[in-house]
């Protein structure tokens, strides 16, 4: 069974880049618009690792992992940050907020794949 993938970005561009990326090394894509809408979705349905980005409406992806990192659910799932933020505060934020990766964007499509499949198989 694929293993499905969360994917929070306000960029429709962004978002279906990483879907068509992902969809195409066989997994399963769920997309969110924002954080809200993000944390909407993984509380309805079970995900195997959440993709998201910083800077969003509604949520920033640093809410977004503290809210995850809350539900006993996802307590363990990998989280990555994929954003245009690359500043080492913000990278340091990120892992206090329990983020487990961070890739910059733009990203390089066959570098996001090694990324997950390293992280969930």
């Amino acid at each position: 069974m694929a293993k499905t993938i969360l994917a929070v970005d306000d960029s429709a561009s962004i978002r279906q880049m990483v879907s068509f990326t992902l969809k195409s090394a066989g997994y399963e894509v769920v997309e969110a618009v924002d954080g809200q809408d993000g944390l909407d979705k993984a509380k309805s349905r079970s995900v195997n690792l959440v993709l998201t980005d910083q800077n969003m409406p509604r949520m920033d992806g640093l809410t977004l992992i503290k809210s995850l990192r809350g539900l006993p659910q996802y307590a363990t799932t990998p989280i990555l940050m994929l954003t245009t933020e690359s500043s080492d505060a913000m990278k340091s934020q990120g892992r206090a907020a329990g983020a487990t990766g961070w890739l910059v964007k733009p990203f390089d499509p066959q570098k996001l794949i090694e990324v997950v499949r390293k992280v969930i198989g």
